[in-house]
């Protein structure tokens, strides 16, 4: 028995330290079927909800060297999810279906081992998706480039009017 529940740990500390972030959610009366459609979301952007004993997540969160305040979230019935791509699509997928069901309730998250509460989860879910966030930056640092070539081209274009309307008056 004691080699399953090793096993079972081994198995938690894998997948915390293959993500770049985790965040404990309270599935307390959520049915199967909710649960189930919860993991199949949490599923499409490569995330995956692990529901495990709080003694085996308070070994392999110590394990993974997270915050220890994190034990304090680790009470009543508890899963954990990871992923390993964008933590605002998780926590935007964990909001919009609680707003839908009315639960899983976010109590905490870690993310670059730093504890996160309820609220910085929150802000996180209402951040655009990370590709967005990407075109957004590269738009930002493609303007000034825009302008500065419309600025260099400006006086050969005044030019070109000038003769223009200079030709065709006479």
């Amino acid at each position: 028995m004691k080699a399953i529940k090793e096993n079972i740990i081994n198995d938690l500390i894998e997948k915390l330290n293959a993500s770049p972030f985790m965040i404990v959610i309270d599935y307390k009366e959520l049915t199967v079927a909710q649960l189930e459609e919860l993991r199949r979301r949490l599923g499409e952007t490569s995330a995956a909800a692990y529901v495990t004993k709080n003694s085996y997540a308070k070994r392999a969160s110590g394990a993974a060297n997270y915050p220890e305040e994190l034990n304090e979230y680790l009470s009543g019935q508890t899963a954990l999810v990871t992923g390993d791509q964008d933590v605002c699509a998780v926590a935007k997928i964990l909001k919009e279906f609680k707003k839908e069901n009315e639960k899983p309730e976010m109590r905490a998250g870690v993310m670059d081992g730093k504890l996160l509460g309820t609220e910085e989860l929150n802000a996180l879910a209402s951040l655009p998706p990370m590709d967005v966030l990407r075109a957004q930056l590269l738009g930002t640092l493609q303007s000034p480039a825009g302008t500065f070539v419309r600025l260099l081209n400006e006086p050969a274009s005044s030019l070109a009017r000038i003769l223009k309307a200079k030709e065709e008056k006479g």
